[in-house]
């Protein structure tokens, strides 16, 4: 059949039997009368001429071999006996197209034609059912056969590996009379994607002591996949020595996956030795290298390796750029993340791709809202990802109101949001104090959108309640919830009553705290500046003093700053960067002029049995303080500075702060553990609301 007859046939499917098929019947009689395709294409001509001889059989082998199984089904009810090969192809496109329906009529039509079906077409019913995912079929077909071979036993033993059922698949792997590769293929393979690597270890150690059983490619591949997931290294170099001496060490999708599962072992120099060895390098192999240096936080060689992928023959998909956008988010690396999408951009990268949403992420964590929106606005359909990170961004960045307005175009681009969507919608209402705005978000995620409220709703929701005060009904709230509140719920609890002195409470949360997480040394810390505000003394020491019988320290407070691409480190009384005294010198100088505007210095953070003068002086040691003043003086007039610190901002950094926007006319951009903080003239983008 040539090429422009191919067209012409494929360009009247649909038009092919338009009468229904009780009526085709009906007109079987009159059939040499009528035309029975709406054409005169000599293709469709050729399907008619058969039908008219009554060659049902050869018609429906033509309609198969242009897939169109919906008409070749309907010439299926004229055949009364077509040849085991008709079936054969009827059900072979059945099974590609997944069409179980039209699969269903076809077996019924075996049935009731009288046909006696042979070994192979018992097993291409059985393998289109599985591969339909009807599975009650599959096993029906499976207990009729009169006769069983190796093949339809393996069919049923991967049908139900497939989906998960594990269990009905290892009871008949038990019970096949002879097993081959496949066999175990499946069976290894079936408990990988279960999550039961354990169990496909041991089924693929005693397929070793099985006489004549010898793994295959997708076998070993499936082994390696079990020693990843667990992490097992000494599992890992076992299988790859099997591999070695079976001689499939030539197969380079197997290298990938050995890569993968030394990386996940932590064996990083022994996957970069494997990935040196492949001669072509396809996208898989330099992606799954690259993610493997980044999990184990070797950036640089990450970094430099995707610089040799941009070098070579090969092009990044849409998986690289997602790790690479990933990484440079994790780093806070804009300048570098900003090169990357002017490369996708260059070679057109997929506006529809998963990629786009790692670059509104990565923007967004590096305070670049505008270019989150930017990439948001630019595709044709943003998805979930896309959305929930741009409202997260501005969330996070003091845009409350901006958050909120782009949760209103999600719900009217018809995606439907999920329970992290609606986390970082509470966020926005949190960051602001929305309190009643955000109820009625919390409520709507049950009534309005038939989602389940998770521990993360409502620890963010509590959250909203601490920060406004409102104790009695946050004690309401957490007495009914349907979980155990998690740690980040009794943190938020215990920030409020910091914040509102409410010891009482404090000491409640910080008594459950303590029993999550006995370790965690923000909670002895800040238990003992709540003490010290309310003047308990006793009780402030008493907390400090358990902290040093424990061994529990504080966590030292660091912030960075990029400057000409180069990375600055600050942490708090540290004067190890060369500039530390011009430095400190500056910011005592800032200092004079802030108490001129107004700023009074937040002594009471700072141990009560420190002079006040050595308090104001602690206080101008404080990290992000040391980062911003490098950064002025590190840069021209009216520029704009970008400081991010490990912990939350102090009261008396974020009072600072402000006064030194002011004072120096610059724009500050501080991203603290938990959110942007952008000062301007004065003012800060969370309201003195964090």
């Amino acid at each position: 059949m040539n090429r422009s007859n191919g067209r012409n046939l494929r360009a009247f499917h649909g038009l092919i039997f338009k009468r229904n098929l009780s009526s085709a019947l009906a007109s079987q009689k009159r059939f040499s009368d009528k035309k029975f395709f709406n054409s005169n294409n000599e293709d469709v001509g050729v399907v008619e001429r058969l039908c008219r001889a009554n060659k049902f059989g050869e018609a429906i082998d033509v309609l198969c071999g242009q897939k169109l199984l919906g008409e070749a089904v309907q010439i299926l009810c004229r055949a009364k006996k077509p040849p085991a090969s008709t079936y054969c192809n009827l059900i072979q496109v059945c099974s590609q197209t997944r069409a179980l329906e039209e699969g269903k009529k076809v077996h019924e039509h075996i049935r009731t034609s009288g046909f006696v079906p042979g070994i192979v077409i018992w097993n291409r019913l059985l393998g289109m059912y599985a591969k339909c995912g009807s599975l009650v079929d599959a096993r029906k077909v499976f207990d009729d056969m009169p006769k069983r071979d190796v093949c339809s036993w393996n069919l049923m033993v991967n049908g139900y590996a497939e989906v998960g059922l594990v269990d009905e698949a290892r009871k008949l792997f038990d019970e096949m009379p002879q097993r081959d590769s496949y066999s175990w293929t499946a069976m290894v393979a079936g408990y990988v994607k279960k999550d039961q690597p354990e169990e496909a270890l041991v089924l693929y150690s005693l397929m070793q002591r099985v006489p004549n059983s010898r793994p295959n490619i997708f076998t070993v591949s499936s082994a390696v996949a079990a020693a990843a997931a667990i992490p097992c290294i000494r599992r890992g170099k076992e299988i790859h020595g099997h591999i070695v001496r079976a001689g499939l060490d030539s197969d380079e999708v197997l290298w990938s996956s050995l890569i993968d599962m030394y990386g996940k072992c932590g064996c990083i120099d022994e996957a970069r030795n494997i990935f040196d060895k492949i001669l072509v390098k396809d996208v898989v192999s330099w992606t799954s290298m690259i993610d493997r240096y980044f999990k184990s936080r070797r950036w640089r060689e990450g970094f430099s390796l995707f610089s040799e992928l941009i070098g070579s023959c090969e092009r990044p998909n849409e998986y690289t750029f997602a790790g690479i956008l990933n990484a440079c988010a994790d780093l806070t690396k804009e300048d570098l993340g900003k090169q990357v999408h002017g490369y996708m951009t260059r070679i057109g990268f997929d506006p529809y791709s998963f990629a786009s949403s790692s670059l509104v992420d990565m923007y967004t964590k590096c305070g670049n809202i505008e270019s989150a929106k930017h990439v948001v606005d630019g595709c044709p359909k943003p998805d979930l990802v896309s959305w929930t990170s741009l409202i997260g961004g501005y969330a996070q960045n003091g845009k409350p109101d901006e958050a909120l307005k782009y949760f209103d175009l999600l719900l009217k681009s018809g995606t439907k949001p999920d329970h992290v969507t609606f986390v970082n919608v509470l966020s926005a209402c949190t960051h602001a104090g929305l309190v009643e705005k955000g109820l009625e978000y919390f409520h709507s995620i049950t009534e309005k959108h038939g989602l389940s409220h998770t521990s993360d709703h409502y620890t963010c929701l509590v959250d909203l309640l601490a920060r406004s005060g409102r104790f009695e009904q946050l004690k309401s709230i957490t007495s009914e919830m349907p979980m155990k509140p998690s740690k980040y719920l009794w943190a938020s609890v215990l920030g409020g009553c910091n914040t509102y002195g409410n010891t009482d409470l404090a000491e409640e949360a910080a008594q459950e705290l303590f029993k999550i997480e006995p370790e965690n040394p923000v909670t002895y810390v800040t238990m003992a500046n709540i003490y010290a505000s309310a003047g308990k003394w006793e009780e402030e020491g008493k907390m400090r003093k358990r902290m040093q019988e424990i061994g529990v320290t504080k966590r030292p407070g660091s912030s960075w700053t990029e400057i000409k691409r180069k990375r600055h480190v600050f942490i708090a009384a540290d004067t190890s960067h060369p500039m530390y005294n011009q430095i400190v010198e500056f910011l005592c100088e800032l200092r004079k002029k802030m108490k001129e505007e107004g700023y009074v210095p937040a002594t009471s953070l700072v141990l009560h049995d420190v002079e006040d003068e050595q308090k104001e002086e602690n206080l101008v040691h404080h990290s992000e303080k040391l980062a911003v003043a490098f950064a002025i003086l590190s840069t021209q007039e009216g520029t704009a500075i970008k400081v991010f610190k490990n912990l939350r901002s102090c009261v008396d950094c974020h009072s600072a702060i402000k006064f030194i926007s002011k004072i120096t006319k610059r724009k500050i951009t501080v991203r603290d553990s938990t959110r942007f903080h952008c000062f301007e003239n004065g003012e800060c983008s969370c309201r003195d609301y964090w």
